[in-house]
């Protein structure tokens, strides 16, 4: 199967893209499709936030739990909207902890984080797609055996790396 991911992540999870799990979840996908249910984000962008991130510059990784499930708001990384989208509540709720930990002001109207992901903050959602106004609908198809090999991967990689779920920080402890 050719994944269409950033060749260093391509490299990092290639035993993952022929495992009978993810194998199940584009069978899955396919059918979702044939039968016509909207998924989210579209097929070209279910792995952006690793085109975005590659696996060298991972510092820290912000996971959520799936893509944003109405037209126009998902776009493979997680709580990050394109141009143009209003920012959802729970980006606001991460702009509002940032401003209240660090000072940094909150910004207005801004959500797309891709130059977060370009400094190497992996914007990780547990469930990598979403059917249109059904969240967590993706939740059992296998999303998250691939998720835990990814997070399973970087910290083996990076022992101070930063785990942020929603606006909790974590450091993963090896000990």
């Amino acid at each position: 199967m050719d994944v269409q991911i950033e060749a260093s992540w391509k490299a990092a999870l290639k035993n993952e893209f022929t495992k009978p799990y993810f194998l199940e979840i584009v069978t899955h996908l396919k059918t979702e499709k044939l039968s016509g249910k909207t998924i989210y984000p579209p097929g070209t962008l279910i792995f952006n936030a690793f085109n975005q991130t590659p696996f060298s510059r991972v510092s820290v990784v912000i996971l959520g739990q799936d893509p944003y499930h109405n037209p126009g708001q998902a776009h493979g990384m997680s709580f990050s909207v394109p141009n143009g989208i209003k920012p959802p509540p729970s980006l606001v709720n991460i702009y509002k902890e940032i401003q209240q930990d660090v000072g940094v002001p909150m910004p207005t109207g801004y959500g797309n984080l891709t130059k977060w992901a370009e400094q190497g903050v992996l914007l990780l959602n547990a469930m990598l797609t979403v059917r249109a106004n059904e969240p967590a609908s993706h939740q059992k198809i296998g999303w998250m055996n691939f998720t835990d090999a990814v997070i399973q991967k970087i910290s083996d990689e990076n022992p101070a790396l930063f785990f942020c779920y929603g606006v909790s920080l974590h450091r993963i402890n090896k000990s």
